[in-house]
């Protein structure tokens, strides 16, 4: 029980800081890119630039087949945009304690809030890309529908698992650097194994079950589902109910590691 309560004051503790929280994640942006001309611009234009790249190659060099009589550049970016955030939430918050080793030397200071810092930042710069995913499909002649409102389901979805996940590698890579850098080695490897370049479709049913278990297929489909397909997350009850199971036992554990190992973080910082 005591274990749940760790979850439960942590969670509390994000609603009660929540004007500190915010003022962080400004002070966050501006830290970042601080120093160059373009500013906070940068957070966008690389994305930007690699789905131009994307589009160009293959839909203008490879002239890539529809996905479903889908324009291929449509199908690629609604698993993409999802994938910019919830990598680049991870791989930051990895680091946060470190990156702000000051604030943790503080007895007052609410070290949780640290990991959750960089996964709003990166919904920020998410939200932006959702903005230009209503506009390609516009520019391809598709109109908004009521199944786009569910993508706000799908952010609180990527936000409660990237915070668990946060909780847990910001918490062990103050003890053991390497683990900043075994998270950027999955996230390339996460990459190519959700099928975001590629239509699970291909593959036959009995390997496809497998890369259902990767709780990032959830998001990603989720997104296409809401855009392409048309379908509510509620009609996939079964990976509905497995993507929360896996999610909430992420949250608890990293709720658990980073309450344990929390009164250690100045000692070794």
């Amino acid at each position: 029980m005591r274990y749940f309560n760790a979850l439960k004051a942590l969670v509390a503790a994000i609603l009660q800081n929540r004007k500190l929280l915010w003022q962080m994640t400004k002070r966050d942006f501006r830290q970042r890119y601080l120093g160059s001309y373009l500013g906070i611009l940068w957070a966008f234009i690389q994305p930007t630039i690699t789905i131009l790249i994307f589009w160009f190659v293959f839909q203008i060099g490879f002239k890539a087949m529809p996905v479903d009589n889908f324009p291929f550049i449509l199908w690629l970016v609604c698993g993409m945009f999802p994938w910019f955030f919830f990598s680049e939430s991870i791989q930051s918050s990895a680091t946060s304690i470190l990156e702000s080793s000051y604030l943790v030397k503080k007895i007052v200071f609410r070290v949780e809030l640290l990991p959750i810092v960089k996964i709003v930042s990166a919904l920020i710069v998410h939200i932006f890309f959702v903005a230009v995913l209503f506009l390609m499909f516009a520019a391809y002649g598709y109109s908004v529908s009521i199944y786009n409102l569910q993508i706000l389901y799908y952010f609180f979805a990527m936000f409660c698992l990237s915070l668990g996940i946060s909780w847990l590698t910001s918490s062990l890579t103050v003890f053991l650097r390497d683990v900043g850098q075994f998270v950027a080695m999955m996230i390339q490897f996460g990459f190519w194994a959700t099928p975001i370049f590629w239509s699970l479709k291909i593959l036959p049913a009995k390997y496809a079950i497998f890369f259902k278990l990767n709780p990032a297929y959830y998001f990603i489909e989720g997104y296409r589902q809401s855009f392409i397909y048309h379908e509510w997350f509620w009609e996939h009850l079964h990976l509905t109910a497995y993507f929360w199971a896996v999610t909430f036992f992420v949250m608890f554990v990293g709720a658990v590691c980073f309450k344990k190992l929390r009164p250690h973080f100045a000692d070794v910082l």
